[in-house]
């Protein structure tokens, strides 16, 4: 009963709070670039998060404790 109300939690999570950008473009009568404007901040944010992991990356390597055991 348990493992069921934390999936539900997570389902109503998703459906009722999170989708909320996506409703309001879906109803609303926007071009194609407001509409996608959470898709391109979901990207940027993502974009972000990949170069500081490629810095750290590098910053590992050059410094040889990469791959250490």
């Amino acid at each position: 009963m348990i493992a069921n109300n934390i999936f539900r939690w997570i389902g109503s999570l998703f459906t009722d709070l999170l989708f909320i950008p996506f409703d309001w473009f879906r109803k609303g009568d926007f071009n194609w670039w407001s509409s996608n404007t959470v898709n391109w901040i979901f990207l940027a944010v993502l974009l972000v998060l990949f170069w500081y992991w490629m810095k750290e990356s590098a910053k590992f390597l050059r410094e040889g404790t990469e791959d250490r055991a």
